[in-house]
């Protein structure tokens, strides 16, 4: 089975707190809930930590989990800095897991939903 990481961009929090509440009372119903979703405040916010580089550290984690950001870097021949702080700003944002066993992607593809507001 596919997953979907859902990315909400420029909700208001009243949206944010209504999408809590309707799983929440799926799962009083006895629903399954089983989504993940990560919001961005902006496109401004979105756009400054989804780059091309971290996109493709994402889609190379996707298909070859790494054990460290050290080992990650030298599969990517780039910089441990600048992996590092990409593997950070993707963890922060909710992109990325990272624990003990090391950095995964476990979602096949992300839904961005955007809101601008003028």
């Amino acid at each position: 089975m596919s997953k979907e990481l859902q990315v909400h961009i420029g909700d208001s929090l009243d949206v944010f707190g209504a999408r809590a509440v309707e799983a929440w009372e799926r799962m009083e119903r006895g629903e399954t809930v089983n989504e993940k979703h990560v919001s961005f405040a902006t496109w401004e916010t979105f756009v400054s930590v989804m780059t091309p580089k971290r996109l493709a550290l994402l889609r190379h984690v996707h298909r070859a989990p790494a054990r460290s950001i050290r080992a990650l870097a030298q599969a990517l021949g780039r910089d441990y800095r600048r992996v590092h702080d990409d593997v950070e700003a993707l963890v922060h944002a909710g992109l990325l897991d990272r624990d003990a066993e090391g950095l995964r992607a476990e979602y096949d593809g992300f839904h961005a939903a955007t809101r601008v507001a003028l």
